[in-house]
């Protein structure tokens, strides 16, 4: 049967035309279910090997036609490059070779700016942990009692309070785990809109006004019981990293610990002294919590499978089995965690400045910063 003019060749998937694209978000929805699609990915070696997304296949456009016969056919096929026109040419490379394929609209550059979520259930209150894929960053928005939290937002700042007023929550209270070196904070911008209080660990030097943070400072969720919020101070990612306690069950890792690794301690170019930190507010502090506390991080990377609807978590006891990092000693830490040569994210320097109030970025340029991979973790 002939395909539909302008939509491509029927999907292997179903007896219905499919459109000739598909929305980053919709990509996002299926990416971790039985309807997850074949990723070709058309764009050159290095831009493939700097960013992309995860299990996609790189087969560059100038070489698609002849190499057609390793795309599969038994499931929709989507083409991925930079911004979309490449993926257009790839598709009608596909589609002349009898293979039925959409593109990516936007490319990367729309991948880059989606988000979904997740929540985790902690009886009293909720964690909604709200992703940005693109980036395999994750904020989150902590409520109970018609108040919440905000912790690590972007600048998408109207996401946070869409996901707090669904649930008739009031934004009062924002933080930042660190100073973050891979996106643009939206800590300011979302305290501004809610009228909320913007609270930050000093040691990582900010220069502009907020509520300095303490070791051990707890904050109670309206007048929940139960739900209280406390702050630990982990240096070692940054010099006032920190991680929060949720009601005794969860904890807020931000860079300090991943489902998959520990933060890198190199950024700062003080990496011996920044690693010993890291080791000492892992097995001192972190790793003294119970087992089975929830580890909600701030990033993910590659190779932790996501799913719409289910967090990217992990349990204290399960990260100790998996993590052999996290039972060495301080010295074969520090050898390890310091010494690991990967490049910083892009636009490190750039970012540092406007997250630290050095200076400002505009919509335009903040897209252009935060285009990339995270590589946050050792």
């Amino acid at each position: 049967m002939a395909a539909m003019p302008g939509t491509g060749r029927r999907n292997p998937m179903s007896d219905e035309p499919q459109p000739s694209a598909m929305t980053a978000e919709q990509l996002a929805a299926r990416l971790g279910t039985d309807r997850a699609p074949m990723l070709v990915d058309v764009r050159e070696p290095d831009e493939f090997a700097q960013w992309s997304i995860p299990g996609s296949r790189n087969i560059p456009l100038a070489e698609l036609a002849s190499r057609a016969g390793e795309v599969a056919t038994d499931r929709q096929v989507v083409v991925v490059c930079a911004a979309g026109e490449r993926a257009k040419r790839g598709r009608a490379a596909l589609e002349a070779a009898g293979i039925a394929a959409v593109e990516l609209a936007g490319g990367m550059a729309a991948w880059a700016s989606v988000y979904d979520t997740a929540t985790v259930d902690l009886g009293a209150a909720q964690v909604v942990q709200v992703r940005r894929r693109g980036k395999g960053c994750c904020s989150y928005v902590v409520g109970a009692a018609g108040e919440a939290f905000v912790v690590d937002p972007t600048l998408e700042t109207g996401r946070y309070l869409a996901e707090a007023s669904a649930r008739r929550w009031r934004v009062t209270r924002v933080f930042d785990t660190h100073l973050h070196a891979d996106h643009v904070s939206g800590g300011r911008a979302l305290a501004a809109a809610a009228g909320a209080t913007l609270h930050l660990n000093p040691a990582d030097g900010f220069e502009f006004d907020f509520e300095p943070l303490a070791d051990g400072q707890r904050f109670t969720l309206g007048d929940a019981v139960d739900v209280g919020v406390t702050a630990i101070a982990t240096p070692g990612h940054t010099r006032g990293s920190t991680v929060f306690q949720v009601g005794g069950r969860a904890l807020l890792t931000g860079d300090t610990l991943f489902v998959d690794g520990v933060g890198r301690p190199d950024l700062a170019e003080r990496a011996e002294e920044f690693a010993a930190d890291l080791h000492r507010s892992l097995r001192a502090k972190v790793l003294t919590l119970p087992v089975g506390t929830v580890v909600l991080p701030g990033h993910y990377g590659d190779a932790v499978a996501v799913a719409p609807g289910v967090p990217v978590a992990a349990t204290l006891g399960d990260l100790r089995a998996s993590l052999p990092q996290l039972g060495w000693d301080e010295a074969a830490f520090v050898e390890w965690a310091a010494h690991r040569a990967t490049p910083r994210p892009p636009n490190y320097d750039e970012i540092i400045r406007v997250n630290m109030g050095r200076g400002s970025a505009t919509a335009e340029e903040t897209s252009r910063l935060e285009l990339g991979p995270n590589r946050c973790a050792a």
